[in-house]
């Protein structure tokens, strides 16, 4: 057991405790997938107790028991808050859609996963369909994400590629001849498990956006 599990005095509960005295933020390492993190920052630690050793963490902003910390005020406490829970989803959500895809492009096949993002197929906003699930998401690289968030390509409920005329009526180079312009009328990557395939019914609300574009 190491010894700061059981010392107070410890070097690394030492740091803890002048990090709370000193309101320094720290670094919060948040597993996410086994041996995959997202980092939280600034993390600070509002509270420290020698007898049980824990902390007590506050995200985003300062938030402290004792006196002489002032709590910020509502609003921003609810905006630091709302900032760590976006990224603890973002990061959760892009971790499902990659292992389900086998860390491939939906419509490249790209197998780099530092080029991939998730992508909502209905926005995280709607609060009735845009869970953050895996059936509302597709692996994109990061050219074919910014393009599906624009609706100059979409996906319809048969996973079919369509792309928008802005993008076929452009002439310039092969990257639009061989690349954006040749996936028109490919199906997309399909997940390995059947149950993770996209959801038709999503697919349809979010290719009626791109058709109405």
């Amino acid at each position: 057991m190491p010894s700061w599990a059981n010392d107070p005095s410890a070097a690394d509960n030492r740091w803890l405790k002048a990090a709370q005295d000193a309101q320094v933020p720290v670094l919060y390492f948040l597993g996410v997938a086994p041996q995959r993190y997202t980092l939280i920052w600034p993390t600070y630690v509002a509270d420290w107790s020698a007898a049980d050793l824990k902390v007590r963490l506050a995200f985003g902003s300062p938030a402290a028991a004792n006196e002489h910390w002032a709590l910020p005020d509502a609003p921003e406490r609810r905006y630091g808050l709302r900032l760590v829970r976006q990224r603890l989803h973002q990061a959760r959500f892009r971790e499902s859609i990659l292992a389900a895809y086998g860390n491939r492009c939906a419509v490249t096949g790209l197998p780099e996963p530092r080029l991939l993002d998730a992508a909502h197929i209905i926005a995280d906003k709607d609060e009735e369909f845009g869970q953050p699930v895996v059936p509302n998401g597709l692996p994109l690289s990061k050219i074919h994400h910014a393009a599906f968030d624009a609706n100059l390509i979409g996906i319809d409920s048969d996973y079919r590629i369509h792309v928008s005329d802005a993008l076929l009526s452009m002439n310039d180079g092969p990257m639009f001849e061989h690349g954006l312009k040749a996936m028109a009328g490919q199906i997309i990557k399909l997940p390995i498990r059947s149950q993770d395939y996209p959801d038709r019914d999503r697919l349809a609300e979010r290719f009626s956006q791109f058709l109405d574009t």
